[in-house]
């Protein structure tokens, strides 16, 4: 399965395959205290660009990809 990136050089979405894709995850803490976690796939184009697109949680645990430290 492949994954749509929107690559911002090429001004066009180009399709990545999952192999090639890794996860990310993304944490801050908010003023009131709470903590925020945002989800995404980041990914390397063929012209060197790196790529990252957010997604929900339930598309990140989904994609049997590694996940990035």
């Amino acid at each position: 399965m492949a994954i749509e990136f929107y690559n911002v050089k090429k001004r066009k979405k180009v399709s990545i395959s999952e192999s090639d894709v890794k996860k990310a995850k993304y944490e801050r803490k908010l003023s009131d205290g709470s903590v925020q976690v945002r989800y995404a796939f980041r990914a390397q184009d063929d012209d060197g660009t790196n790529l990252t697109k957010f997604c929900s949680k339930v598309d990140w645990d989904a994609v049997k990809a590694p996940e990035e430290k």
